[in-house]
């Protein structure tokens, strides 16, 4: 006859058993159930898979009030000129990164939609762009603010993994209707501090291939390339809106001629970058 210490300690270990020899989970103690945690499935994926780069079109006071009333929040807002506490620059955060904020309205990147759900949204203070009788004329970003926004994009992109090619603009994930951060934004030194994407110059070169770079190329050949890079393209789209798509990524990869045109410099970019960072997850 088993005495009952011993028959407890014998069911106990039947149960772990059970459980595949794992330890359970220990809950409040005034808990009405308990959770087993220590079999994790793999059929899952991180939440969060792209960062967006906003700017603000206001002053960081009128800025700090938009995105804090209940119509449009952003996860972070940079100052121009970051103020230092204890010697390090501050940023504000407005919304927790565990929470989903209104701050890709409707947008679309490498076929998903509805980017509130699955990004990282960071304003930046800056005016935008000014209209002149000669087009925009848009502004430019501080040293000091791209600093905390590279040391502040890095922690996220690392803590969720963040692939390159999924560090976007707000025109690149709604050209239609969005021109931030634009074409002053400095995307080639945020990849080289390891933040986004950015053609190798002999990589283009190679594509480009002794041609014009202002040559003209098929216009439907070079959208399908930006479609497989990420961006929205479909085939009800007018003229002007896919010149809206072919300037978005001219304003983000060659910033010195973003007129929408499709040309030879374009096509070979895209075509560098495709080679650079292929497809994997999305």
């Amino acid at each position: 006859m088993i005495c009952q210490p011993v028959r407890r300690v014998l069911l106990t270990a039947a149960l772990l058993l059970l459980a595949g020899c794992q330890g359970v989970s220990h809950q409040a103690a005034d808990s009405a159930f308990r959770l087993e945690t220590t079999r994790q499935a793999q059929g899952a994926d991180q939440r969060i898979r792209f960062l967006v780069i906003h700017y603000t079109a206001e002053d960081f006071h009128n800025a700090l009030n938009t995105l804090t009333d209940e119509h449009v929040s952003a996860h972070y807002l940079i100052p121009a000129k970051p103020p230092l506490e204890e010697g390090k620059p501050v940023a504000w955060q407005l919304v927790p990164e565990n929470m989903r904020a209104w701050h890709a309205g409707a947008s679309g990147w490498r076929g998903r939609t509805n980017l509130n759900d699955t990004s990282v949204g960071i304003e930046l203070e800056n005016k935008g762009y000014s209209n002149y009788l000669l087009g925009k004329k848009f502004y430019p970003f501080p040293p000091a603010q791209i600093d905390l926004l590279a040391s502040l994009s890095k922690q996220i992109v690392a803590r969720y993994q963040i692939e390159p090619r999924n560090v976007v603009g707000h025109s690149d994930i709604a050209p239609q209707r969005k021109d931030d951060p634009g074409p002053l934004f400095p995307w080639q030194e945020m990849a080289e501090r390891g933040v986004g994407a950015w053609p190798d110059v002999n990589v283009v070169k190679q594509y480009l291939a002794g041609r014009n770079p202002q040559e003209p190329v098929d216009q439907a050949r070079l959208l399908t390339l930006l479609k497989a890079y990420g961006y929205s393209v479909d085939d009800n789209m007018t003229p002007q809106q896919q010149k809206r798509v072919i300037a978005a990524f001219q304003m983000h990869f060659r910033q010195s001629d973003y007129r929408g045109n499709a040309d030879a410099q374009t096509e070979a970019i895209v075509r560098a970058l495709l080679q650079q960072f292929p497809d994997s997850t999305r």
